[in-house]
C-alpha cells in the first residue's frame, strides 16, 4: 500500500515522503496512529501543492537575506561605551548590545545567537564579525567602538 508519511518514522522515511509498505504495517500502524495517510491522487496533488508552497516561502526568505546582507556588509555599526583614558572599555561590548545597535542603526532584527564574535572587544577601535542570516547566507559586518564623552 502506498501511503504519504504525516510525520517522521524511524526506517520507514521523512515527513512529506511517498512510502510502499505492507497493508497491515499501513492500517494497523501508520494510519491508526496517525502517522501517514494513503496516497490517493488528491493527498498526492495537495502534497505537491504543500511543496510548491514551501520552496517559494524558502526561496522568498533566502532573497530577503540577501538583501540584509547587502545593507549589513554596506554600513558600519557604531556604538558608544564608557572607557578609560587608555581606551579601555569598562566591561566589553556584548552580542545582544550588537543586536540592539543593529535594529536601532538598521531596522534589522538579528538573533544574538547568529552573531560570531570571535574576539571579545574590551578596546576602542573597530572589528569584523561575522552574523548568520540563512543557512546558506553569512554577512561580515564591521562594529566600530568610541569612547563614549
Amino acid at each position: 500500500m502506498e501511503v504519504i508519511l504525516l510525520k517522521d518514522i524511524k526506517g520507514t522515511g521523512k515527513k512529506g515522503e511517498t512510502k510502499n509498505v505492507s497493508d497491515g504495517y499501513a492500517r494497523n500502524f501508520l494510519i491508526k496512529k496517525g502517522l501517514a495517510k494513503e496516497a490517493t491522487s488528491s493527498a498526492k496533488k495537495e502534497l505537491n501543492m504543500k511543496n510548491v508552497a514551501q520552496e517559494r516561502e524558502e526561496n522568498e526568505i533566502f532573497k530577503a537575506a540577501t538583501k540584509e546582507k547587502e545593507v549589513l556588509e554596506e554600513n558600519t555599526i557604531e556604538i558608544k561605551e564608557k572607557a578609560a583614558e587608555d581606551g579601555r572599555l569598562f566591561g566589553s561590548v556584548t552580542t545582544k548590545q550588537i543586536a540592539k545597535a543593529i535594529e536601532k542603526q538598521l531596522g534589522i532584527k538579528v538573533d544574538k545567537r547568529k552573531i560570531n564574535q570571535s574576539i571579545p572587544m574590551r578596546t576602542v577601535g573597530s572589528q569584523k564579525m561575522d552574523i548568520k542570516l540563512h543557512k546558506d547566507v553569512t554577512a561580515e559586518i564591521t562594529v566600530s567602538v568610541t569612547a563614549e564623552e
